[in-house]
């Protein structure tokens, strides 16, 4: 989008349905939910404003003034996030991924590093860590660590992204950086993009003390939503049948509730352990293009309850609506799932994509990985960024590995996509893997900090 296309856009979520300034409940048509959407996807100052001129400033407590009392950890999102009735950690509603690029050449300086710390931490001073408030990690891929004449150690295990599966051919994040932003408020969002670009002074009353325009460049922009009603509000989109079948209920596009806490990795699990970066992890990221006309329009809700959890689910009317009924647990292990997985791909002709998934175990029985994914329409389309945190990469392609049930596509009658879990209704168009060094090293990291 060039700089025209951007002002004429950028003024759209202010707009009434006479052109004139939205004021009200439902301004242009637009509710509440599909307004604070609409801003975050287009982005800049002139929706910030349009969102706070709508909504107004969201009563948000600043951060602490010890910054020494925040978690060691980057990743340390869970004790900050609301919790439903199961104890199921909620995710925050709107997101912004900002990829980019260092702008210097050779290494880093020590004063870039002062200079990017002291963004980061001017964010953690403006808002109360918390989905009310707001989260934030910053990670960097292998090509930013290209740039040392020493390796990473040993303990930190950060691969290249590759493809994952014979049917894939994604374009390959090797962006330097990646700053995911998340809160339950579009504005706070927006906010703290505005000031890590430059291009707001002050965040939440509280002075910025510097910016991150003079030692990155932002090479991409992806932005998306998660939590009951916003995918619904949001199904006026390329890869959604026009029948409009996104229940208000469902958290994602697909219709179903995910991050079950028995099926999450806890934050320790996922932790380097070891070296100069424990207390990090590794983030993998991926963009997913949703393709949902034939999971609406010719799948029967059996047949969607089957694919997306596992064929026991639908025989017994297990999920009720999005799966809020099942507790903090898909109920994979409590159903035999994935050790009938290969039974289910042979007699019944489908197996599901949890049950799959939930195959990558560690020898205490413990999920890989956490995800904090969620959907979008960037592009138009509607989409999902698939954003998970393992402590070593190998443990996310463990985890691909094991959903795309290659193994039970040749020993079975279910197809290398067709009936065998959601593969056939997603493409995987970019995909990226980042380390997040704990707090201390988050600023332009050496292989080796001190």
């Amino acid at each position: 989008m060039d700089d025209t296309q951007r002002s004429d856009a950028e003024r759209r979520p202010a707009e009434g349905a006479d052109g004139g300034p939205a004021e009200g409940g439902r301004a242009g048509g637009l509710s509440r939910r599909q307004f604070a959407k609409a801003a975050v996807a287009i982005g800049g100052g002139s929706a910030l404003s349009a969102c706070l001129g709508r909504n107004g400033d969201p009563d948000v407590p600043t951060g602490p003034d010890d910054l020494s009392t925040l978690p060691a950890r980057q990743h340390a999102w869970n004790e900050f996030l609301a919790t439903d009735d199961h104890g199921n950690h909620v995710a925050p509603r709107h997101r912004v991924l900002l990829l980019l690029n260092y702008r210097g050449e050779g290494t880093p300086s020590d004063a870039e590093r002062e200079t990017v710390e002291s963004a980061f931490r001017s964010l953690e001073r403006a808002y109360r860590r918390g989905n009310d408030g707001l989260l934030f990690t910053v990670g960097y891929s292998p090509s930013y660590f290209e740039r040392y004449d020493e390796a990473l150690p040993d303990s930190v295990d950060l691969q290249q992204p590759k493809p994952l599966a014979p049917f894939e051919d994604p374009k390959l994040d090797r962006q330097d950086a990646v700053v995911h932003l998340a809160s339950d408020h579009a504005s706070v969002v927006l906010a703290a993009e505005q000031a890590l670009l430059g291009e707001q002074s002050k965040l939440n009353g509280v002075e910025v003390a510097t910016d991150l325009s003079g030692v990155f460049d932002r090479a991409d922009r992806r932005t998306g939503f998660v939590g009951d009603g916003l995918p619904a509000d949001h199904q006026d989109v390329a890869g959604i049948p026009d029948s409009k079948p996104v229940s208000d209920d469902a958290p994602l596009y697909m219709g179903f509730k995910s991050g079950f806490r028995k099926n999450q990795a806890s934050e320790d699990r996922v932790t380097i352990r070891n070296g100069p970066f424990a207390g990090g992890t590794t983030h993998q990221l991926s963009k997913i293009a949703l393709n949902l006309e034939q999971w609406y329009d010719q799948d029967s809700r059996s047949q969607r309850v089957s694919k997306m959890f596992c064929p026991v689910h639908a025989e017994e009317d297990l999920v009720e609506g999005a799966g809020d009924n099942l507790g903090d647990s898909a109920q994979m292990a409590e159903r035999g799932c994935p050790a009938h997985a290969e039974d289910h791909a042979r007699t019944k002709g489908v197996v599901g994509h949890s049950q799959k998934s939930a195959r990558a175990r560690d020898s205490d029985g413990s999920p890989l990985m956490i995800r904090r994914d969620f959907d979008s329409t960037d592009g138009d389309r509607a989409g999902l960024h698939f954003v998970s945190l393992q402590r070593t990469v190998s443990d996310f392609v463990d985890t691909r590995d094991a959903m795309n049930g290659e193994d039970l596509a040749e020993r079975s009658a279910v197809g290398q996509k067709n009936n065998n879990g959601i593969l056939q209704y997603m493409e995987v168009l970019r995909r990226g893997n980042f380390l997040l060094p704990p707090r201390k090293h988050r600023s332009l990291p050496a292989p080796n900090p001190s």
